[in-house]
């Protein structure tokens, strides 16, 4: 490029060539110095501007501040809802629980919160962030609490299933013994006899109930016992009645402890009205009243 400068002063004109580095150079020093004067302006505006103008310029950035802080509040209030969901959750299993142990319920009142107090020590605000990472925390925390409370209630449950399934209800409300297990001399042959069972007395027509629950795995009538009901109780145990007059059950009926399984009678090889009630494990006759002692 050929700058010519003519002037009243000068004899003559005067040129000046700018090359390609000369012009590039005066590009830059252009644009330098509207950089210099557009921040000087925005500076001069924010400083010596009156309040109104000052807000309307940082009103975008406060807007975007607040959509920032709202949209991490959302998220907390997220984070709280899903523990205090949780939290309810662990409650009611602590109830559960409590009924599981047997513990009283009022020493244990999960409905309610825990009494807290102590001397007030201030660390300032928290931030949200960190608001959040101890909700991270705690949620984490809550969860492992949950897992291993669900695995003692399924321990509870086991266990209590177990002791429904022992034969530790006596079969006759009013119970009164009439021959006892063990050694005896046999009423028919006079003879020593091993007796097998209990003998519980009783008249003709009193209920008799499911030691434990089970399945009945027979309920006929038996050469020695007369009607008899034979239930299976899992964990190898097995319980009889015999010599009923009457029979409520079946094979493959499915009985709770307590259930009505019949009537006394005096069927079978009886001298009159009883029951007679056994317990085996694995096929060897049991003393019932260790049983029945236990319960």
């Amino acid at each position: 490029m050929n700058i010519i400068l003519v002037s009243s002063r000068w004899a003559g004109s005067r040129s000046i060539y700018l090359g390609g580095r000369q012009m590039a150079l005066l590009l830059l020093l252009f644009l330098g110095l509207m950089s210099v004067a557009v921040i000087g302006v925005q500076f001069a505006l924010l400083r010596f501007a009156p309040e109104d103008l000052a807000r309307e310029l940082n009103m975008p950035v406060r807007l975007n501040q607040q959509a920032y802080e709202r949209n991490s509040l959302d998220t907390l209030a997220i984070k709280l809802g899903e523990m205090q969901a949780r939290i309810q959750r662990l409650d009611a299993l602590g109830g559960r629980l409590v009924k599981l142990t047997g513990m009283k319920p009022s020493e244990f009142q999960f409905e309610q919160p825990p009494a807290q107090g102590g001397p007030l020590v201030s660390l300032g605000v928290l931030s949200p962030a960190t608001l959040a990472d101890q909700l991270k925390a705690l949620t984490g925390l809550v969860s492992d609490r949950s897992d291993k409370l669900m695995a003692l209630e399924t321990l509870l449950m086991q266990n209590q299933l177990k002791r429904e399934l022992l034969p530790s209800s006596a079969p006759i409300r009013d119970i009164v013994y009439t021959s006892n297990f063990g050694w005896r001399i046999d009423p028919f042959t006079g003879r020593s006899a091993m007796h097998e069972g209990v003998d519980f007395m009783a008249e003709a027509g009193t209920p008799f109930y499911a030691s434990a629950g089970g399945v009945v795995v027979f309920a006929a009538l038996h050469p020695q016992y007369g009607n008899m009901i034979e239930i299976d109780h899992g964990n190898d145990i097995v319980t009889r009645y015999a010599h009923a007059s009457r029979l409520f059950v079946k094979v493959g009926q499915v009985v709770r402890r307590g259930d009505k399984l019949g009537e006394v009678g005096s069927t079978g090889r009886s001298t009159g009205n009883h029951l007679h009630f056994e317990v085996r494990y694995k096929g060897m006759a049991q003393n019932p009243v260790r049983f029945l002692q236990a319960g």
